[in-house]
């Protein structure tokens, strides 16, 4: 009986409540691409009359029709088969990665600028543990620089001038790796 009833069950296909969560799922991807950048767009693998759609949406401005635009996108990208979907979904959660990536980097060199800052020698100790290569004197004195600008209420020369230094220490390779 039961594998009757199971069966049975699938020989329907999905249940409503099952469509409407894919017919949803599918909506806000539709909304995830028309909020892209075209930069992040271009990396993405998709047919040339979509990509043509998506920009076309981008373009509407009045709210009530840009829903009923994106509406008409997710109507379109429900045609596409299931791997086409997930290409597009994976190419934009691999760039949402990415810029996490990148936003946890600047925010690593902020915190790095904040300790120099700060702490003073002790900071700047322990960064040249991490990365030897790095000029403790340039470092220190921008360290200083920087402090003093901000104590001046001066214009952050120094302040920005340290970040660039430490953007490019943290990202060139250290001789440990």
């Amino acid at each position: 009986m039961r594998e009757d009833d199971f069966r049975e069950e699938h020989e329907y296909g999905p249940s409503r409540s099952a469509q409407r969560r894919e017919a949803l799922a599918v909506l806000d991807l539709a909304r995830r691409l028309v909020e892209q950048p075209e930069a992040v767009l271009a990396r993405i693998s998709m047919d040339e009359d979509l990509r043509e759609l998506v920009r076309s949406s981008r373009k509407v401005t009045a709210q009530i029709a840009r829903k009923r635009q994106v509406q008409y996108l997710a109507k379109h990208l429900r045609r596409l088969d299931e791997e086409a979907l997930a290409a597009i979904r994976g190419a934009l959660e691999h760039d949402k990665a990415e810029h996490l990536r990148e936003a946890r980097a600047l925010h690593a060199i902020e915190r790095w600028r904040d300790r120099l800052m700060e702490e003073g020698d002790a900071a700047l100790s322990e960064l040249l543990s991490r990365f030897p290569q790095a000029d403790r004197q340039h470092l220190r004195q921008l360290a200083r620089n920087a402090h003093q600008e901000r104590l001046k209420n001066k214009p952050p020369h120094a302040y920005r001038e340290l970040f660039r230094e430490l953007r490019d220490l943290l990202e060139s390779p250290s001789p440990a790796e």
